[in-house]
């Protein structure tokens, strides 16, 4: 089905087309009616689905010009990046209208957000705790809102805003249109979701626990102290676009960036710490290829939407089989293939294997073919399989002492791969 029978006015139908956009998503087709109908929504599809084009077009066809009065949608989002990513989307998709868009986040100076705010605007995207500064300042009032989105319900779960999400409703009329969008929806979001919606259509595109056939992953089993040293030796075998790499933490997120420069590669950083200039600064050269590595943790990590990223590196596992999902998902996107490693040491065995159960197959092991390896006794052996689930494809499990599938990795010459 073409975007021109979907029922979006016609100037944001010129801005789709000015975005390149040719054909839907599953998640525009079956979100973007229920959201003209006037319906609660609440949609969950895998990352890079094209969630947000799903509200934003739809959402800008019912406000239809600008008003002075002030803001009549609200857009909540868990981070900065987020929030900015959002608001472009809104300013990109409505080039050809005067509908206006505000963003509100913390990391920068209050006085051009007051000023956008005092100037009116139809459409606020803001995190909740600079949305919050600014309703008790009396800047901002959400009296006049007639549709609330509620984006990345789930990262605002894991992210404690449940209370301040709660707040921010109560003080929207109780006469509104709400929107859940969410890659995963987890037991909690029913909660919420039976506090703030009304009677809403269910939009589910794909299983949220799948890994997308696009996807290749892998495990590299290795000891803690040989870490770095096996990244650097993956790094010099792939032929990488660009290359996205996962801490736990921002401190070895900062470690972990501060070697790799040392060993001449350009590396940007992004983590809570970073001034708002910095995480700009790091996503447009990551984006613009100034840099070919992107170290992040997780939480940053959700404002990620860069088209090209050709491998994910988990350097560490993620301590929740959901961020497994999430983090391999920032490649993979918009159709292209990817390829997803991680890094686990004989005390990642737990972990990996919650991953494994969580999206329903088990993950490759490989070596590195030349990597002097130090002896893998301190490695438990794999449960033989109980099964298999059925779930997403990406290189599940298969025989031991096979060689890897050509296409995975894509290798620069001389690199041969084998599975353990």
């Amino acid at each position: 089905m073409p975007f021109t029978k979907l029922g979006l006015a016609p100037n944001f139908l010129r801005g789709v087309q000015a975005m390149g956009y040719t054909e839907p998503t599953p998640v525009q087709v079956r979100a973007i009616p229920a959201v003209l109908s006037g319906k609660d929504v609440i949609a969950s599809a895998q990352t890079g689905t094209g969630k947000t084009a799903a509200f934003a077009l739809p959402v800008m066809t019912l406000l239809g010009i600008h008003k002075k009065a002030g803001p009549r949608v609200l857009v909540l989002e868990p981070t900065r990046e987020l929030a900015a990513q959002v608001e472009t989307a809104f300013r990109d998709l409505g080039r050809y209208s005067d509908i206006r868009a505000t963003v509100l986040h913390g990391g920068v100076g209050y006085g051009r957000q007051r000023s956008e705010l005092r100037a009116g605007t139809d459409v606020v995207v803001a995190t909740p705790g600079r949305l919050m500064d600014f309703m008790q300042e009396g800047e901002l009032s959400l009296g006049g809102i007639q549709i609330l989105i509620l984006d990345e319900v789930d990262r605002m779960l894991d992210m404690g805003f449940i209370h301040d999400v709660k707040r921010i409703i109560q003080k929207c009329p109780a006469k509104r249109q709400t929107l859940f969008f969410s890659a995963t929806i987890p037991p909690e979001i029913a909660a919420v979701a039976s506090f703030a919606l009304k009677d809403p259509v269910r939009v589910e595109i794909g299983v949220a626990r799948s890994i997308t056939t696009l996807i290749t992953h892998a495990i590299y089993q290795v000891h803690q102290e040989q870490k770095f040293e096996l990244l650097l030796a993956l790094l010099a075998a792939i032929d990488f676009n660009s290359v996205l790499v996962f801490s736990r933490t921002k401190h070895g997120a900062d470690r972990i960036a501060r070697r790799l420069r040392e060993a001449n590669h350009s590396v940007a950083v992004l983590h809570a710490n970073r001034s708002q200039n910095q995480r700009m600064e790091a996503l447009e050269g990551f984006r613009s290829g100034r840099y070919e590595v992107m170290v992040a943790t997780d939480i940053a990590a959700r404002g990620i939407d860069v088209a090209g990223v050709s491998h994910v590196i988990n350097y560490d596992v993620p301590e929740n089989p959901e961020d497994y999902v999430h983090r391999i998902g920032r490649t993979g996107r918009a159709q292209a293939v990817g390829d997803a490693f991680t890094l686990a040491t004989p005390e990642n065995g737990s972990d990996v294997r919650a991953i494994e159960r969580f999206i329903g197959q088990e993950i490759p092991r490989l070596k590195l073919e030349g990597f002097a390896y130090k002896p893998a006794s301190a490695f438990p052996p794999r449960p033989e399989p109980q099964g298999r689930r059925g779930g997403g494809g990406g290189g599940g499990g298969g025989g031991r002492f096979q060689r890897a599938p050509s296409h995975h990795p894509r290798g620069k010459p001389g690199a041969h791969w084998a599975r353990r």
